[in-house]
């Protein structure tokens, strides 16, 4: 798997410090650190249009990069926040805002952030004129369609989501300090791994495919019990140090004991 690749290759720091991880920011831009025919398949998939690339990178937000499909999304902040590191999260993808290719350089991405629905997206009451970027108004991305006051308003919707994983994750201190080892659960479309320190272990599972993916982990030190999700408190039991289940497409699971 190549998650498993760039971990093991990723150099270690002194135990008081910590890498600062994330799925885009504003100066995310290169790609140069990958194979010549890593990178065009990457242009292929994620940057098609000339125009999302700059130098050698991509300049494009996480939500149009993931099909504006909030099961993607909502499964990569599952890996943003419960992988080792401090996780950054870059102004307006908590909402999934999108992106202006029109744009020069970096700016494409550096749009005011969409408060409300209202003139310049709630961002200020100057002429438009003025503002230091226009702001998105697209018909899918635009701040009629996506912010924040909108999304306050739905329980379901991304913003929540991801407000509900930073809760958690502050509630368990394993995330920010604990040792990270990869679990065997018969697929590389899933991506396991227990997070653990001696007051506590958490088992991780990200369904990283489109597809259904039935897994099975050996967990030793669980003979029988229950293993419930710290997101949406489902259970899902273990017998005899051994845990089974098949996962939905994107699915992911905080399991603790």
């Amino acid at each position: 798997m190549p998650l498993v690749d760039i971990l093991a290759r990723t150099p270690l720091i002194p135990q008081n410090s910590q890498w600062c991880i994330f799925l885009r920011n504003h100066d995310e831009l290169t790609l140069e650190m990958v194979t010549e025919a890593e990178r065009e398949w990457m242009w292929q998939e994620f940057a098609p249009d000339q125009r999302m690339r700059l130098n050698l990178g991509i300049r494009r937000r996480l939500a149009p990069l993931l099909d504006n499909d909030i099961r993607k999304i909502a499964l990569m902040n599952s890996l943003l926040f419960t992988l080792a590191g401090s996780p950054i999260i870059y102004y307006g993808d908590e909402i999934g805002m999108g992106d202006d290719i029109s744009l020069s350089d970096r700016n494409g991405v550096r749009t005011p952030m969409q408060w409300t629905d209202q003139m310049n997206a709630g961002f200020s009451t100057a002429d438009e004129r003025k503002l230091y970027a226009p702001v998105v108004d697209d018909d899918v991305f635009g701040y009629t369609e996506v912010n924040v006051e909108d999304l306050q308003s739905d329980p379901e919707s991304l913003f929540w989501l991801i407000r509900r994983m930073i809760a958690v994750r502050k509630q368990h201190r394993v995330f920010g300090r604990g040792n990270f080892r990869w679990v065997s659960c018969g697929t590389e479309q899933v991506a396991a791994y227990l997070r653990s320190s001696p007051a506590e272990q958490l088992l991780i599972i990200n369904n990283l495919s489109a597809n259904t993916q039935a897994i099975e982990s050996l967990l030793p030190h669980w003979q029988e019990g229950v293993l419930h999700d710290l997101l949406t408190g489902v259970q899902f039991p273990v017998y005899g140090g051994v845990f089974a289940l098949t996962l939905m497409p994107y699915q992911y699971l905080w399991l603790a004991r």
